[in-house]
């Protein structure tokens, strides 16, 4: 079977008990040693405190793996031990007995297969400026993967290296909802917002629960998107921020970075020239909407069962 799923995660699956579904891409190529593993202690404590079982995701030993040990998630942490696995490299890397980290669009469909309704991420992929004139959009696969994934997904909306507005009308031409939680403007990662206007806003847990059965119910085979700000005390200011992604996007144009390892090389370099104030942010964010997802799943959760 190419699937496992532990049995603490089946179990509570199975019994309609809240659970999360984690990416690893962001521990096996987001954030570095020792980084990357205060990050697995400050989700896993997030989501338990809030009264959810968190459940990582990975190819590992030829399986698609839906609620890892802490042994494998320090394996996948070591640095350059994993490959990152978008849901279409799921093939090849099994083939391969490749490990694997997890991006959004693979852990939510892990996730779903193991029936788990409820995944958080910090923020997702989405339409990236064009690298050069004449030059195609490159678009993230996690965008076509929620477009055909019924699962609520927490985030903080696009990463700040893509283009907001263009991540927007990409998800609505998809069929994706939008939802800000406590906001009604686009989260944008780090920064707390953009510009764009957001058609829907909730303010609960509850009513994020409310709009995942009524998914639910409709059959609707497209994710819901529930874009959590980060904090204003950690947030850095858009301007600042659109200042240093451009710096970093030139660095990135000077050493010839493409394809898969785009968004690992942006964020470290992010990194680097905000101070470390990016990474800092990025954890927080992180944690925050591990948190947030936890919330909607014990509401979820109560809701099903008639608590």
């Amino acid at each position: 079977m190419t699937l496992l799923v532990s049995d603490d995660v089946r179990f509570a699956a199975e019994a309609g008990h809240p659970v999360v579904a984690l990416e690893t891409s962001v521990i096996g190529q987001g954030l570095r040693p020792p980084r990357n593993l205060e990050c697995v202690d400050r989700m896993d404590g997030a989501i338990r405190d809030a009264g959810a079982l968190p459940a990582w995701t990975a190819v590992l030993d030829g399986a698609v793996r839906v609620g890892l040990e802490r042994a494998e998630l320090e394996r996948i942490a070591r640095p350059g031990v994993a490959t990152k696995v978008a849901r279409r490299d799921i093939p090849v890397a099994l083939a391969a007995g490749a490990v694997g980290a997890t991006t959004v669009s693979a852990a939510i469909w892990a996730g779903r297969r193991a029936h788990i309704p409820v995944s958080a991420t910090g923020g997702i992929g989405g339409v990236h400026p064009p690298t050069a004139p004449g030059v195609p959009n490159d678009v993230s696969a996690d965008l076509l993967e929620l477009a055909r994934t019924p699962v609520l997904l927490v985030c903080s909306g696009p990463k700040s290296i893509v283009d907001p507005a263009a991540t927007i009308e990409k998800l609505e031409e998809l069929g994706v909802a939008v939802v800000g939680f406590g906001v009604d403007r686009l989260p944008f990662f780090l920064a707390r917002e953009t510009s764009v206007v957001l058609e829907h806003r909730i303010d609960t847990p509850d009513a994020a629960a409310a709009i995942a059965l009524a998914q639910r119910a409709t059959g609707i085979d497209a994710a819901v998107l529930l874009c959590n700000p980060i904090p204003s005390a950690d947030a850095i200011e858009a301007q600042e921020l659109r200042a240093a992604t451009d710096r970093a996007q030139g660095r990135m144009r000077e050493d010839g970075v493409s394809g898969k390892d785009v968004t690992p090389y942006l964020l470290r370099v992010l990194s680097e020239e905000t101070g470390g104030r990016s990474l800092e942010a990025n954890l927080v964010l992180l944690e925050g909407n591990a948190r947030l997802a936890a919330q909607v799943a014990v509401a979820l959760s109560g809701a099903t069962s008639g608590r």
